[in-house]
């Protein structure tokens, strides 16, 4: 059987999966399950055409990976082809543990359980069904492998990752200006002592591309009515598992039905083997039945949030630069009460505050954007670029939320 496929990407146009283990690591049923999972979660709210998928996201950073060990190659880094592999392994599985509607629920339905987590212990899982074929790829997803390069081109402040969730993420939302110039990055790619830094003249695209994801943060990731649906499905699931946990029946699924019905910690899925496997199961179609379940519910919390996210009858959102006052908060949390006949500890539930915070460069991380200049010389890019734009970009903004039913205004 040949498994040398190619598929036609609407971003990239016809992209080749180059050896047969990645064909095979993608005809796996755990990546398979990364077709039910959207990307951007509620993004299709504000932006009907954001329905693509995580199996979209790891295929593209999977040629992006492709196209930035060929240039590296090109000037004269020796790349071996079990590394070259192994990278691509990385980049393809660096997902594989994202839950149902990607980031949205990770603290709705675990307690404490990054994804990055998951996906290890799920490249782990497939290691030994691959009989020891993922071990390079796991050292260089972990960041211990010797040369950590690899490790930077799967996990780092300009990685394939995000090079194509910026790309794909602007051309299905239509939000053009989020382009990062994903293409002229990757060539200006260089190996330095075994670190990945930038030509030079790399310095102006490296700005323009931490532009784009600033813009993308907040025009896209963070957009208030996003922000919104995002909160009210965290809080209808969340309202879900404490009703469960205190014996009242919810409606859900087997799989889903396990974790609203018990607390699981990091190191329960990492002892357990089962709550792995229970986890596999999950994906977007799980909540979105449970979804539509919980609207004819008894509780009116849970029923009042179900039938607001099925019909997008989404919580009003007042976004402020300092957080709300208690007085403020009281007064809303009073009227929820008034208008559904809550008791006040109840209506508190229907009114959701929190912060938003974004920063498009981290000049503090042990992982920078680094600059090979033409005397030699590395540096970091902020202190390369000759335009305040990049030290501006580097600042953390803040913007502090309060969601509450359109009702009661």
């Amino acid at each position: 059987m040949n498994k040398k496929k190619i598929f036609n990407d609407p971003v990239y146009g016809f992209v080749t999966i180059p050896t047969e283990f990645l064909f095979d690591l993608i005809e796996h049923r755990y990546f398979q399950r990364l077709r039910r999972i959207q990307q951007l979660g509620l993004t299709g709210f504000v932006y009907p055409g954001a329905l693509h998928t995580r199996f979209h996201h790891a295929l593209g950073a999977m040629h992006l990976m492709s196209l930035a060990l060929r240039t590296l190659k090109d000037k004269g880094v020796k790349i071996s082809a079990a590394e070259g592999e192994a990278a691509m392994a990385a980049i393809l599985l660096h997902d594989v543990g994202h839950g149902p509607l990607s980031h949205a629920l990770e603290t709705a339905i675990f307690q404490d359980v990054p994804h990055e987590q998951l996906s290890l212990f799920l490249m782990e899982r497939l290691n030994k069904e691959f009989h020891g074929k993922l071990d390079l790829a796991i050292e260089m997803f972990k960041g211990t492998y010797k040369r950590p390069f690899f490790h930077q081109l799967v996990s780092s402040q300009l990685d394939m990752d995000r090079l194509d969730y910026l790309n794909r993420d602007s051309f299905y939302t239509g939000v053009e200006e989020g382009r990062p110039g994903a293409d002229r990055l990757i060539k200006m790619l260089r190996v330095h002592e075994e670190r990945l830094v930038l030509e030079e003249k790399a310095v102006y695209s490296v700005e323009n591309f931490l532009v784009s994801r600033r813009l993308m943060y907040w025009q896209v990731y963070l957009h208030k009515t996003v922000t919104s649906a995002e909160q009210m499905v965290i809080r209808v699931v969340q309202r879900a598992r404490d009703l469960a946990r205190r014996g009242v029946e919810v409606p859900a699924n087997s799989c889903l039905g396990y974790f609203l019905g018990r607390a699981v910690s990091l190191d329960e899925f990492e002892k357990n083997e089962k709550i792995l496997s229970h986890f596999v199961e999950l994906d977007d179609y799980d909540i979105w039945s449970a979804i539509k379940a919980w609207a004819g519910h008894s509780d009116i919390v849970l029923s009042y949030l179900a039938k607001s996210i099925l019909h997008r009858n989404l919580l009003k959102i007042v976004l402020a630069p300092e957080p709300f006052d208690e007085e403020f908060r009281l007064g809303i949390q009073e009227l929820i009460a008034e208008k559904f006949h809550l008791p006040m500890e109840e209506a508190e539930l229907l009114m959701i505050s929190g912060r938003l915070s974004n920063s498009a460069y981290n000049a503090e991380s042990q992982e920078p954007i680094e600059i090979l200049t033409k005397k030699g010389d590395v540096v970091n890019v902020m202190d390369a670029s000759d335009l305040p734009n990049i030290r501006a970009l580097s600042q953390r903004v803040e913007k502090f939320y309060i969601c509450y039913p359109k009702e009661i205004v």
